[in-house]
């Protein structure tokens, strides 16, 4: 069944082929063959057998081997076709839409994250952050966005948001009833050192005075 349906594929190309090289292209009749015979391969490919058939031609070995394109061409041809004016313009209009902006930050945040906790752990890195920050300029407009009222609001309620979180409220817990338990043992332990004080002090006076009488 399988080579049946290569087999139909491969002579319909080929007698399309065959019409197309055969066809006079000066005259409007050739013209007419070959938008008649591309018509009938687009119609035959989108029947089921003819996608099998592709489905079966991709799914060869040989013919994976010989679609594998070299990394390198790849990469120069996505870093052209990028950095071309066109393509420049194609992304500044991209990027104006809300829509795919959320979804292509969505879509990157993970990374992103990765990235940034990467690059927090590099020196050069750090060192050049602490610069930038260290700018009057970058200073100036840090402070503006943290006393502006906007921000005020958001980091209202981020606090209010994390203060409201089980996680949070469970943490917050520990933390306290590890302090507290802190607190009773170093209660308990001064405690006990100013009872032992406090005998030794009286077996003292207990002596002093036996002393006091021997000598009488």
């Amino acid at each position: 069944m399988k080579k049946r349906r290569l087999l139909l594929l491969i002579t319909v190309i080929a007698i399309c082929s065959i019409l197309a090289s055969c066809s006079p292209q000066d005259q409007p009749a050739g013209q007419l063959d070959y938008e008649e015979t591309k018509k009938m391969v687009v119609d035959i490919l989108k029947t089921d057998d003819g996608k099998k058939a592709i489905e079966e031609i991709l799914a060869n070995d040989d013919m994976k081997q010989n679609l594998i394109m070299d990394q390198k061409v790849v990469s120069d041809t996505i870093s052209k076709t990028l950095t071309s004016e066109k393509g420049v313009e194609f992304w500044q209009k991209t990027f104006e839409d809300p829509k795919f902006t959320e979804s292509f930050a969505k879509s990157l945040k993970t990374e992103h994250e990765k990235v940034i906790k990467g690059l927090m752990k590099d020196p050069e890195y750090q060192e050049m952050l602490i610069k930038v920050l260290q700018n009057p300029e970058m200073e100036k407009e840090m402070t503006k966005v943290l006393q502006s009222q906007e921000f005020r609001k958001h980091l209202q309620e981020v606090i209010t948001e994390t203060i409201s979180s089980p996680l949070f409220k469970t943490k917050m817990e520990e933390t306290l009833l590890k302090a507290a338990k802190e607190m009773q043992q170093e209660g308990g332990s001064s405690g006990g050192g100013s009872e032992g004080g406090g005998g030794q002090s009286g077996q003292g006076g207990g002596q002093s005075e036996s002393g006091g009488e021997g000598g009488q």
